[in-house]
């Protein structure tokens, strides 16, 4: 059976002033798959990402969401829409002042009609999926970097989202804990058959939960494709990226500190 597309980007262009961000973007993600959108740093990545999640208005070109075009939906439309994604933010965009069960209801409380003795016993088992029973009520403050990441994560799927969008999972974690993060992703995976979609330049987390990977570059995807596909790929960046090269028109430091030495000698 034919995959079915779930997300479709054609031609999305975005600018930020005068600043040509999203060049051309075409990308097609599959019901049930986990994309990686890799690269580096500043490459619009993020960029891309706020925009499938309907936070900013591109320049031209269509994003899809289940055939509904998201950026001419109104307010109402998208909503509807938007209700059936979830959201782990990169640093886990928690509320100081609310307990962590009260973060992970807030979703619920807000867009269902739902008993409150049912928004509780549904927290309470996001919280024990995620690893944080017992931590209902506790505040962010008094978590670790990793438990904030796993309780953002509790909130996200508190709607049991048919497409999970994570911006750097595993950002600011020690390796241990972000490989716990990377299991956790693949076990929501197989628990609720979601699509996910993943903003990452951590080559580790990529390699381990990702079934294709598409690589950007200024604002361009460069390649799509699995692991193998990937690293067979001879595009001098996408190799470049793989093996953790500098740029070759940048001097490093040794070689910025044995010319200088020279210069000061000679």
């Amino acid at each position: 059976m034919d995959k079915k597309p779930i997300i479709e980007i054609k031609e999305l262009h975005t600018y930020y002033g005068r600043a040509h961000v999203l060049k051309g973007i075409n990308l097609t993600i599959y019901e049930n798959e986990t994309i990686a959108i890799l690269g580096r740093s500043g490459c619009g990545k993020s960029t891309l990402l706020r925009h499938m999640i309907g936070l900013n208005q591109p320049g031209s070109g269509e994003i899809l969401i289940k055939g509904k075009n998201i950026p001419k939906l109104n307010e109402d439309k998208k909503t509807e829409v938007l209700k059936r994604i979830g959201m782990l933010f990169q640093n886990g965009a928690l509320f100081n002042s609310m307990s962590i069960a009260d973060n992970v209801a807030l979703p619920l409380r807000e867009h269902t009609d739902l008993e409150e003795s049912t928004i509780s016993i549904m927290t309470r088992m996001k919280l024990d999926l995620v690893g944080l029973g017992g931590f209902e009520g506790f505040n962010p403050a008094q978590l670790s970097g990793g438990m904030r990441k796993r309780a953002g994560l509790a909130r996200a799927i508190a709607m049991d989202p048919e497409i999970l969008f994570c911006d750097e999972p595993s950002a600011g974690l020690d390796p241990i804990v972000a490989a716990g993060i990377d299991q956790l992703l693949l076990k929501l995976k197989q628990a609720f058959k979601m699509t996910m979609v993943v903003v990452t330049h951590e080559m580790a987390s990529v390699f381990l939960i990702a079934d294709r990977i598409a690589m950007m570059n200024e604002g361009q995807i460069l390649a799509v494709g699995t692991r193998a596909e990937i690293e067979n790929n001879p595009h001098s960046f996408i190799q470049q990226f793989l093996h953790r090269e500098p740029d070759k028109d940048k001097v490093d430091r040794e070689t910025f500190l044995q010319n200088l030495t020279s210069e000061i000698s000679g």
